[in-house]
């Protein structure tokens, strides 16, 4: 595959470009710390598209910059990122439950959501939460229940660790509040139609024009196949095992490696 003619690059980080080990620090896979350095040296945008909600991008790029991935924070996305345009978009003014960490919560009102835990909100954000009070979920389904939008970090079952697959807490609360009053969650984080328009405006490139590449078949080239872009499946992680012969035509990656190292000769 040709990536010469690309004009930016959307990158997984977890099972991509690093595995974690069991203290949570990343370990740079071969060739990612060289594909990153190629495409900045080349000029090109790139932006590293975390499925993780419970930092911002500032404190995800500095603990990968410590663990010897560097990156800046204006080259870390969130789906907290995408939730927050998503809000001033679509729900100006309008009160949020947020289900997440206080790092978060705090992100939030930085950029001028107004956060309530009351059934008066105008919408629900589910992002990473590590433990949920009943009755604050049950006050979260009564707020959509009178007309609240359900959002979600993402939607899929989890993310590749060291030791497998990490279940998504935020996907069991969203399922949770899902059931109950039977709203279908609008996912802000990959894939998504809010995803794609925020990577298009993050990196000023039209989607068509970029490149997507990480672990999960669902996730991360549902991603890019939203947008029209390049997509690159990488087999060290999550979708690693994937026989792509079950994968409808129109999912499938229009290339297939091994590691994140193989695109180097394609920059």
């Amino acid at each position: 595959m040709r990536l010469d003619d690309v004009g930016g690059f959307v990158f997984d980080v977890d099972g991509s470009l690093v595995h974690r080990g069991e203290d949570f620090r990343a370990r740079p896979l071969p060739g990612a710390v060289e594909a990153l350095e190629a495409i900045r040296a080349s000029g090109r945008p790139l932006v590293l598209f975390t499925n993780g909600s419970h930092m911002t991008p500032e404190e995800f790029a500095t603990g990968l910059t410590e663990d010897g991935l560097a990156v800046s924070a204006k080259e870390v996305l969130t789906p907290v990122c995408c939730a927050i345009s998503h809000l001033r978009q679509e729900h100006p003014g309008e009160p949020v439950m947020v289900f997440g960490s206080d790092s978060t919560k705090l992100r939030m009102s930085a950029e001028g959501i107004e956060l309530t835990e009351k059934a008066d909100a105008g919408a629900i954000f589910v992002a990473h939460v590590a433990q949920v009070d009943l009755d604050d979920a049950e006050e979260a389904a009564r707020a959509v229940l009178s007309g609240a939008a359900l959002l979600t970090a993402n939607y899929g079952p989890g993310y590749w660790g060291s030791n497998g697959i990490i279940f998504s807490k935020g996907a069991m609360v969203t399922a949770a509040i899902a059931k109950v009053t039977e709203a279908e969650p609008i996912v802000v984080g990959k894939p998504s139609e809010v995803a794609v328009e925020e990577v298009g405006k993050r990196l000023g490139v039209p989607t068509a024009e970029l490149a997507v590449i990480g672990d999960d078949i669902d996730m991360d080239i549902g991603l890019g196949k939203l947008g029209g872009s390049r997509t690159i499946l990488v087999r060290s992680g999550l979708s690693g095992a994937v026989d792509l012969e079950q994968v409808p035509p129109a999912s499938r990656p229009d290339e297939v490696v091994d590691g994140v190292e193989e695109i180097l000769a394609w920059l």
